[in-house]
Parts: C-alpha cells; sequence; structure tokens
C-alpha cells in the first residue's frame, strides 16, 4: 500500500453503522465476501457499490461504523476499492476492526468534503488536500505501527511476517 492516495469523495452523514454498511437482509452471504461487497452502503446510497471506483474514499461524519461489531463490514468497504475512510469520528470495534484488515481510517473534520470532490490523502502526514475546492485539511495521521499492519493487508499477514506486534 502507498502512503499517498488518491480519488473521489462518496459523502455520507453521522451514524452510519455496520447495517447500513452490510445490509443485514444479506447476511447469508457473509462467507462469500465479493458477493456481499456488491450490496456495500445499499442502505445509505443503493447505488454506491455500482459507482464506486478503485481509490475512492468514503467520507463521513461522526460515529461511522457504529453497531454490531461485524468484522466484514470493513472487509466488503475495501473488496469495493474504497482506499480509505475518512470521518469525524469512528465507532471504537470498526476503527479496530479496519486496521486489523488493512483498511486506513482517518479522523478529520469533513464539513469541507463534498461527493464528487477529488481528493489526495497523505496517510503518513495526515493531509487531505481537496483538489476540487483546492484546500488542505488536517487528519490525524496514522502512527507507523498501523501503517506497517496496513501496508501487509492487516494484523494477521503483520503478524505472520514479523512473527509478533511490535509497537514502537
Amino acid at each position: 500500500m502507498q502512503s499517498m492516495l488518491k480519488g473521489r469523495a462518496w459523502k455520507f452523514g453521522d451514524d452510519i453503522s455496520t447495517d447500513h454498511i452490510t445490509p443485514g437482509r444479506y447476511y447469508h452471504l457473509r462467507s462469500n465476501l465479493p458477493e456481499l461487497a456488491k450490496h456495500v452502503m445499499e442502505d445509505a446510497d443503493p447505488d454506491f457499490a455500482k459507482k464506486v471506483e478503485k481509490g475512492d474514499f468514503i467520507v463521513a461524519g461522526k460515529n461511522f461504523g457504529m453497531g454490531s461489531s461485524r468484522e466484514h463490514a470493513p472487509i466488503v468497504i475495501k473488496l469495493a476499492g474504497v482506499s480509505a475512510v475518512i470521518a469525524k469520528s469512528f465507532a471504537r470495534i470498526f476503527y479496530r476492526n479496519s486496521i486489523n484488515v488493512g483498511l486506513p481510517l482517518l479522523i478529520a473534520d469533513t464539513d469541507k468534503i463534498d461527493s464528487g470532490d477529488e481528493l489526495e490523502v497523505d496517510l503518513r502526514k495526515g493531509i487531505i488536500r481537496n483538489l476540487t475546492k483546492n484546500i488542505e485539511i488536517e487528519a490525524k495521521p496514522l502512527p507507523d505501527f498501523m501503517l506497517k499492519i496496513i501496508d501487509t493487508g492487516g494484523l494477521v499477514h503483520y503478524i505472520k511476517k514479523e512473527g509478533d506486534l511490535v509497537i514502537g
């Protein structure tokens, strides 16, 4: 994974739950994640999975990923091609699950980002450049150990490679 990402923003509001991300009516697809990814964010935007392109970003308000601790929610976001999620805040278990599966998350004020805006994101520095509006937004940069987990494809791959989780 590269630390500099570029793509289009897909904007959602506050309190996007794991049911918005992976609707419960598709729970039977949890063993077929590529098929489940075809329904990602369907309850928030019925056409999202058809329109999102590889490298795009999900941008949201507060408490993104609230609700049940479905670890397949961040996996299907990643499978859909989303390069990172940017939100004002995240539900704790969703944040942890996302890093564990290798999906980058950034905490930032998302008020100046709209759907369709072209973004360039530096994960290491925590800088979001809104190329459409020619503005720069500061985000909380990810710590090096989280970037290493994301870079190897998630916690399981990291531990297989490194033998243990090394923080510091």
